[in-house]
């Protein structure tokens, strides 16, 4: 795909709107041969300070596993953004065009005991209702190992009251 193929979308996505404040995600992912390999839920604290997009994200898996990750994401011209989370390796780069979001990055995922260096190459679109799906396909050595599969509701203040902290003393190894 490329991005510019979404510029005229009748709605637009702006990655610092959309994630500055609290969002929750629902996501899977998905191995290359189909099938379902882990369930997960997200919730997101954003703050946006005209420049820099923080993202604090809290993973519950339905196996019992936790994980925390804080991406810090620069925008870095009308429609660019570069960033980096702890595991990502060198810089991510993502570009916004109508409703969608390109987001390509290295990283080191956890799998079991050992550490793999992976690709993502995440596309997000953001729907008339509000509802931002993600499709993310990961690679390793160029071979396509699975699919994440991901939609985000930016949630309102009720909602927000309703969503559980999680402390960072409780994530996965």
């Amino acid at each position: 795909m490329k991005i510019e193929k979404f510029q005229s979308a009748s709605h637009d996505l702006k990655i610092e709107d959309y994630f500055d404040g609290d969002v929750r995600a629902w996501g899977m992912f998905q191995d290359r041969f189909g099938n379902i390999r882990r369930e997960f839920s997200v919730d997101i604290a954003g703050s946006w300070d005209g420049r820099t997009l923080v993202l604090t994200e809290q993973f519950e898996y339905a196996d019992g596993g936790a994980e925390s990750r804080r991406w810090v994401i620069e925008k870095t011209g009308g429609d660019t953004y570069e960033g980096s989370e702890t595991n990502s390796i060198g810089t991510a780069h993502g570009r916004c065009s109508g409703n969608a979001f390109h987001w390509t990055y290295e990283y080191n995922l956890a799998v079991g005991e050992k550490i793999w260096k992976v690709k993502f190459d995440d596309w997000m679109l953001l729907q008339s209702d509000g509802v931002l799906l993600n499709r993310a396909t990961v690679s390793r050595w160029g071979i396509n190992i699975g699919t994440v599969f991901l939609s985000f509701k930016k949630l309102d203040q009720a909602e927000t009251a309703t969503v559980p902290e999680v402390a960072p003393s409780q994530a996965a190894e």
